[in-house]
């Protein structure tokens, strides 16, 4: 194929035999990507490298935070659990922001720089405030010396700060994942692979950057030195920022389609106007533009039409009063791609919804897993392991368990599979099927863990750290089997949001993996408030008192494990409803000329 490109002159066009990609991805100046000078593994690898680093930057603060708040700003557990779910739903209720921006107006290359400049001086700032305002008296933040009251102003300062850190890394969260999977063309069959293991190589390098810090940054920060920890992070996070830039020139691109939310608004309103209009059986009178192509533009693919929510095809349905108007006005006439755009994000809600509960379960590992792993004998012959280190098991369980799923299930499950599909293995979601259970079971295991440590916990204790001679090591179980069940959902969850999201959108695809965290960590944090309201009535200590060997956390994991499976129940049933996005291909491939998004339904 030929593909046009600017001379050196930048004056006159010539033709070069290269092939360029089929998806419509452009290169840094506009041009059409060239398939061997731009995107696949070369690009990938930069901004998977970039992943880790800025992972690094951000567990180096978020994994010890809920220490950080009972120690340095003298919390009490349920109250810094509280802020710890309160900050972690903020960072990916930004990523809202970030994809809008991204899919609207910016592109995800530009945003996910803006972001992660952002991101570096909320660390900066967050370093600062630490060093010359927090720890006071010098040497406190430690579990035997904890600190003293702070001003007004210094809080607001550490807030500010550590706000900043959300937003930075919520905007360049979402951008980053869906930039990665950029790099691979659609059309192109060995890209369309590389693609699928791009996400798992992606959650991968997310785990093994938060490694260094749930192991050596844990480790300095347990011992009082968190200035040091914060600005670790603060120059990974400027390392990764600098790599991210490096690579511009590698990168492929795709276009902004506009705003996404008055196309939306568009469809409902132009089905409004003629919600009295009868649709005919037959795809009659439905408006597309380009005689019937859709606007393949920006690498977008016409999503092929579907029956479900037939009201809004009322949006597309072309009356005597349009050609009055002369087919112009998108408010009283869409196309019908645009219509099956809004479908789409239609038909994901209800999975999208499911996928909170497992949130609840997930951020448990950094506010109470922590909380109960302090009140926990943790000491190896001399050596105090930092009870937010025990999520380096946590992580030691996703790489272990991305490669048992490449290695072992998914070629055990093809082999006993009755049909042939494109993708190996379980599907997008039966994964996240797999996920949840498995998220029950780490509940059922934490909770017996807490039932044995109230055995051996000396409940007349002042600071209650290591007040139960059970070993921290009990908690392996329950780290281990979050682990392996983000490798089934979240895994998961990232391939079906940006397999099954518009071309337009597939920021907002990633975002919505997000808010689910986001909201996860909302619903956790009322949770525990609920929980806590109730359980203190008549002078009670309450579940999740400040001396845990009052409370009863066991409870806590018990009922989080048992709604987990009621959410378990209500998303088989929406899986088995889901229809899969089908796109017109533009791949010479595909003999039939249209493309179903991997994944038969459940």
């Amino acid at each position: 194929m030929a593909c046009l490109q600017l001379s050196k002159e930048g004056r006159k066009y010539k033709d070069e035999e290269e092939e360029c990609t089929l998806d419509g991805s452009v290169d840094y100046y506009g041009r059409p990507a060239v398939r061997d000078r731009s995107g696949r593994w070369v690009a990938a690898t930069i901004i998977l490298v970039n992943q880790g680093l800025a992972t690094l930057a951000f567990f180096g603060v978020g994994v010890n935070l809920v220490l950080f708040l009972t120690r340095v700003l003298q919390q009490d557990n349920y109250e810094a659990a509280n802020n710890v779910s309160k900050w972690t739903g903020t960072v990916y209720i930004f990523s809202l922001v970030g994809a809008f921006l991204s899919d609207s107006y910016w592109g995800r290359y530009k945003t996910c720089a803006v972001f992660q400049a952002i991101f570096v001086i909320g660390l900066v700032g967050l370093s600062v405030a630490t060093n010359l305002f927090l720890l006071r008296p010098k040497g406190c933040g430690t579990p035997d010396t904890p600190c003293g009251s702070h001003s007004s102003w210094e809080i607001a300062l550490f807030y500010l700060s550590i706000y900043m850190i959300a937003l930075g890394n919520g905007g360049y969260q979402p951008n980053i994942a869906t930039f990665g999977a950029d790099q691979f063309d659609e059309e192109n069959m060995q890209e369309r692979r590389s693609k699928l293991s791009f996400f798992s190589y992606f959650y991968l390098a997310l785990n093994l950057g938060s490694l260094f810090s749930n192991t050596v940054l844990v480790f300095f920060e347990d011992k009082g030195l968190w200035a040091l920890g914060f600005w670790t992070s603060a120059g990974s996070a400027f390392a990764a920022l600098v790599l991210f830039l490096a690579g511009t020139s590698s990168y492929r691109h795709f276009k902004p389609s506009g705003n996404p939310l008055s196309r939306f608004c568009q469809v409902f309103a132009a089905a409004m106007k003629k919600w009295r209009v009868e649709l005919a059986p037959e795809e009659e009178n439905l408006y597309e533009v380009d005689g019937g192509k859709g606007d393949l533009s920006n690498g977008a693919r016409r999503i092929l039409h579907t029956h479900e929510f037939k009201f809004l095809d009322k949006a597309a349905f072309i009356t005597s009063r349009d050609f009055e108007t002369g087919l112009y006005n998108p408010w009283q006439l869409c196309p019908i791609s645009q219509v099956e755009e809004v479908k789409c994000i239609l038909r994901l809600l209800p999975i999208w919804l499911c996928t909170i509960l497992y949130s609840v379960v997930f951020t448990q590992m950094a506010s109470l897993f922590v909380v109960q792993g302090e009140a926990m004998t943790s000491k190896l012959s001399n050596f105090r392991i930092p009870p937010a280190s025990m999520s380096s098991f946590d992580i030691l369980s996703v790489a272990t368990f991305i490669f048992l799923y490449k290695r072992v299930i998914s070629p055990l499950v093809s082999r006993f599979r009755k049909t042939k599909t494109e993708s190996k293995g379980l599907t997008q979601l039966q994964r996240m099927g797999v996920g949840l259970v498995i998220a029950v079971m780490a509940m059922v295991s934490a909770g017996i863990v807490e039932i044995y440590r109230l055995e051996y916990a000396q409940k007349d204790c002042k600071h209650c750290s290591g007040s139960s001679s059970l070993s921290i090591f009990w908690q392996i179980p329950q780290y281990a089997l979050v682990g392996a069940s983000e490798v089934f959902m979240y895994v998961g969850q990232l391939e079906f949001f940006n397999a099954q999201t518009p071309s337009g959108l597939k920021s907002f695809g990633s975002a919505l993996c997000m808010t689910s965290i986001s909201l996860g960590n909302y619903v956790s944090s009322l949770l525990v408030t609920a929980v806590m309201k109730i359980s203190t009535q008549d002078h009670m200590p309450g579940w999740i008192p400040g001396n845990l060997n009052y409370g009863h956390l066991d409870r806590f994991y018990f009922l989080l494990a048992g709604l987990t499976g009621l959410d378990l129940v209500a998303y088989i049933f929406c899986a088995k409803w889901y229809k899969n996005i089908k796109l017109e291909s533009k791949s010479e491939e595909n003999e039939k000329g249209k493309f179903e998004a991997q994944g038969p339904n459940y």
